[in-house]
């Protein structure tokens, strides 16, 4: 037999093998969307009805072998009835399983990496043979989902329920070692024999030397587990995961009571309750927002790919400034690859720039991610210096001195006079403008900002800011230096604070006005980290340090003085003022001790009530944790609007992944216009018209008062 498809081709072997290849000509990767599975059920009808077939060769004609399910056709499939994405369901559940029942056995030979569906169809064939260098794992929980095309069934049977609760539950990528170690394939080998053992692994079980009727056996029947073990193993689990994955993310739970229900059924039985328990959790708002998350990190990274290619290649770069922020830019550029200059004009400074990045090493050698080896060779990429005699090699020059105008323009006309003339100068800055910091530069259209998130190895976002004079060329290198160094680069326009300072100050400020009216902020702070956030105000404040905050604020009331400044004395200044900075000295909103692994342990400090007592108003009104949440999320949600309308930031897809990726931002809720887009702009405008007495800090956008009058959202969709 033979078939050609546009995402899948068959052709006979010798011996009665047919070889099944997924081969997506439209895509550079394979990926299981409606073509290719439409594609698949007729080659596996056309197989099925071969009486010449003995066993069948699963390959990829890729450098990976399926990376799942088309996520971009999932918003579409979501929005049918529960009935109808259950019977979608089911359809390809009985397509897995024609394969699965096959009168010959099957192999699959995986390269390169298998997720999510592409794992799941993996595992209906007989025997799996992986590749050494390939990762496999089933994600969808990161998507607010869980496997629904037989994954909770036939990993669970293969590889045992507390393995399968761990994979399906964790959502992580495994190696070939881990897969091998649990069941999850049958071989691993060298990546350039992948598919000749495949097919040697297949001639033994035709041949009758490998039970392979056995383990199909295995995976259409019961879990082989007694009733106290099946409630061990289940309720165990379920205790503990919906303990780490918290009330606003239910699909790991979810899918471990769809294992537990389905564990003493046969296979099909098993199927069905996946997925009508994958249908519940698709309906849901999680699952919605976490997939536009996804959705949005893709096109963020296309433009961002595309914009680069205008670009120059970073060879080489340097850093100007060690310390904690020098030494975390330092470390995710050598780690990626990037070799890097890391000068500073103090030896101690540089010094504790190479034990940061020696410190994130060392923590990735204990947890088995690196070699010793491997960590030598990135040290090796990190030259200390206290000189600029490195500086003419380098492709690209970041300066991370201290947040002080003054300082960052010396330091930028110094580096300026010591690197090539098509150098790319950078600044890491948080508020100040690169307008303004390209004034005393010779080149100003070879500079622009490259903002980065403490802890830089954590935080995915880096800003990159297009001051009035910078080029395209020095925009387009610095956003192909943060792909390098693996981040997520937004670019941005410049104005004070940017993109994620800019909306980040006004939600202080509505956290500021309520502490004024004498609202508790340790009560502020509970709220808002059960509305999602992963930490509230003023536990962020003290994180982010008060002396820091306190001058951003200082720089955003002048440049907003309509909606950003202040009448009287703050929470802030207050702080400032006792010189309670936060975790870097150990006192704030909070009092900080060292746990037992010596990192910042937040604990209630008696002494911030009489600090923040003065500053409440005797005549304010009681407030409810709704209006809470309203006070603290409307100024964001505003002035994310507001960046829109300056054309700041392109889109709305920006905004969001810059507020999850740079701030935080509950991912749940898709980020701050998906959540205005939720509750309806119609309802938004309803609610600060009722907090208008508050000032501008309240006042909807023109643009919000459209698209609310079209019943529209700021992503152009009806409401759900």
């Amino acid at each position: 037999m033979k078939f050609e498809g546009q995402s899948i081709q068959c052709s006979m072997l010798e011996g009665g093998i047919v070889e099944l290849r997924f081969d997506l000509k439209a895509d550079s990767v394979n990926k299981f969307n409606k073509a290719t599975l439409s594609e698949l059920t007729e080659a596996v009808g056309l197989i099925k009805g071969d009486p010449e077939v003995r066993g069948m060769l699963v390959t990829s004609g890729k450098d990976c072998f399926i990376v799942g399910a088309d996520v971009t056709e999932f918003t579409e499939y979501f929005k049918n009835p529960e009935e109808q994405l259950t019977e979608w369901l089911l359809q390809v559940d009985k397509l897995f399983s024609t394969v699965e029942d096959f009168p010959f056995p099957s192999v699959t030979a995986i390269n390169g990496f298998a997720f999510g569906g592409g794992l799941e169809f993996c595992l209906a064939t007989s025997y799996r043979v992986m590749a050494s260098d390939t990762r496999i794992g089933v994600p969808e929980t990161k998507l607010g989902i869980f496997p629904g095309w037989g994954g909770t069934v036939r990993l669970s049977r293969l590889a045992g329920a507390d393995n399968a609760i761990e994979w399906i539950a964790g959502g992580e990528q495994h190696g070939a070692d881990e897969a091998l170690r649990i069941g999850a394939v049958d071989a691993v080998v060298a990546p350039d024999r992948v598919r000749e053992a495949a097919l040697d692994l297949l001639a033994q079980a035709m041949a009758g030397r490998r039970d392979w009727k056995a383990r199909r056996l295995e995976k259409v029947s019961p879990l082989k587990l007694n009733p106290t073990e099946t409630m061990m193993v289940f309720e165990g689990a379920k205790a503990f995961v919906a303990a780490k994955a918290g009330p606003n993310y239910p699909s790991p739970v979810a899918a471990i009571e769809a294992m537990q229900r389905g564990a003493t059924r046969g296979r099909d039985d098993a199927l069905a309750i996946e997925a009508a328990a994958f249908a519940r959790m698709a309906k849901t708002p999680t699952a919605y927002h976490l997939v536009t998350i996804f959705l949005g990190d893709h096109y963020v990274a296309k433009v961002a790919r595309k914009l680069a290619k205008a670009g120059a290649k970073v060879e080489s770069a340097a850093v100007l400034g060690a310390g904690i922020m020098g030494g975390g830019i330092a470390y995710q550029s050598a780690s990626k690859g990037t070799r890097i200059v890391m000068k500073d004009i103090a030896e101690k400074a540089l010094d504790l720039g190479l034990a940061e990045a020696d410190k994130l090493l060392v923590k990735r050698v204990e947890r088995g991610k690196l070699t010793a080896a491997a960590m030598a060779d990135v040290l090796t990429r990190i030259r200390p210096t206290l000189s600029y005699g490195d500086f003419k090699a380098v492709d690209l020059a970041v300066e991370a001195v201290v947040e002080n105008e003054q300082v960052k323009k010396a330091v930028l006309a110094e580096v300026e006079g010591q690197v090539r003339e098509d150098a790319i100068l950078a600044s890491n800055t948080s508020t100040i403008s690169i307008t303004s910091l390209a004034e005393g530069l010779r080149r100003p259209e070879n500079f622009c900002g490259m903002h980065f998130f403490n802890p830089v190895h954590k935080m995915p976002l880096v800003e990159v800011i297009r001051g009035r004079k910078s080029g395209e060329r020095a925009v387009a290198t610095t956003v192909g230096y943060a792909l390098a160094m693996g981040k997520t680069p937004i670019v941005v326009n410049d104005c004070p604070g940017f993109l994620v300072n800019r909306v980040l100050f006004p939600y202080f400020a509505g956290f500021i006005m309520l502490v004024n009216e004498g609202v508790d902020f340790q009560r502020i702070d509970k709220v808002m980290e059960k509305f999602g956030w992963p930490m509230g105000p003023a536990y962020l404040l003290d994180v982010v340090g008060i002396d820091t905050a306190h001058h951003a604020d200082a720089v955003m009331a002048k440049a907003f003085p309509d909606r950003m400044a202040h009448e009287g004395r703050t929470a802030i200044e207050a702080m400032f003022e006792l010189k309670r900075f936060g975790q870097k000295n150990g006192k704030g909103f909070y009092a900080y001790v060292p746990d037992k692994k010596g990192a910042p342990k937040k604990e209630a400090d008696p002494e911030v009530p009489g600090i923040l007592q003065p500053l409440a108003r005797a005549d304010a009104a009681p407030v409810t944790d709704q209006d809470i949440i309203d006070r603290m999320m409307l100024p964001m949600i505003i002035e994310c609007s507001r960046c829109l309308e300056d054309g700041i930031v392109a889109t709305p897809v920006e905004v969001d992944i810059g507020l999850v990726y740079g701030l935080g931002f509950p991912p749940f809720r898709g980020g701050a216009l998906r959540y205005a887009d939720a509750v309806g702009l119609k309802a938004l405008c309803q609610k600060a018209e009722k907090l208008k007495g508050l000032g501008a800090l309240y006042e909807p956008t023109a643009q919000m008062y459209q698209l609310a009058e079209a019943g529209l959202g700021f992503h152009q969709e009806n409401q759900r």
